[in-house]
């Protein structure tokens, strides 16, 4: 069906890389861990957004520029490797934000702030997925497998294939994030220790960062 072959067998094959630990659950669980369970949970929806661009350009054929183009590879592994630095250093420079406000006007600031805090999480969830090349020499490698040659519309099933891959990381992730952030509730309530948490957020950033950079296609 849609040049798809052996569909169940996708499925459960996506599940198992899904389970497999990455940058993208490491990032997700320590947003979770030092931000809370609405912060995971847009880092989820981030990093499912990333996943479905990378679908798009690999169903375009644009991601083969980046499995023949070794300058094209390192640019974009450069710059993954550099945002996933500069998110590290950022929160290990960060000033803690006030917990409490004490007038309703620090309240509307507050609200305002953690809605735009959200939204930058969201971003930068993308961000983190979309200049992560080896994402898309995976979905490359990966999918023609499940995918008839001989079907006329390739397209459609690339399509088909990572909104699948997407939809069961998605269920995953969103199972990450909440199991981290109520792990670390306790924790996260305490004012030193929550600064503590994100200082190490960071650290695991610049960490995540480097290891892209060093990893070989």
């Amino acid at each position: 069906m849609f040049g798809i072959e052996n569909y169940l067998g996708f499925i459960l094959a996506a599940i198992l890389l899904n389970l497999t630990p990455g940058t993208d659950s490491m990032y997700i669980i320590t947003r979770s861990m030092a931000q809370g369970q609405t912060a995971g949970f847009y880092s989820v929806l981030g990093i499912t957004s990333g996943i479905l661009v990378h679908t798009l350009l690999a169903s375009l054929g644009l991601s083969v520029l980046l499995a023949n183009s070794p300058t094209a590879f390192m640019i974009v592994k450069y710059i993954g490797a550099s945002y996933l630095c500069y998110l590290g250093f950022k929160m290990l420079t960060s000033k803690q934000q006030p917990l409490i406000a004490d007038s309703l006007s620090e309240d509307k600031q507050l609200a305002t702030a953690k809605s735009t805090n959200h939204w930058q999480i969201y971003q930068q969830g993308v961000l983190t997925n979309v200049f992560n090349p080896k994402v898309a020499l995976f979905f490359l490698a990966f999918f023609p497998q499940f995918i008839d040659s001989s079907y006329a519309h390739g397209m459609l099933s690339f399509l088909i294939l990572g909104l699948t891959f997407a939809t069961t990381g998605f269920i995953w992730c969103s199972c990450l994030a909440l199991l981290a952030s109520l792990l670390s509730k306790n924790l996260r309530e305490n004012p030193s220790i929550e600064v503590v948490l994100n200082k190490i957020s960071g650290v695991v950033f610049i960490g995540l960062g480097i290891k892209l950079l060093t990893d070989k296609a």
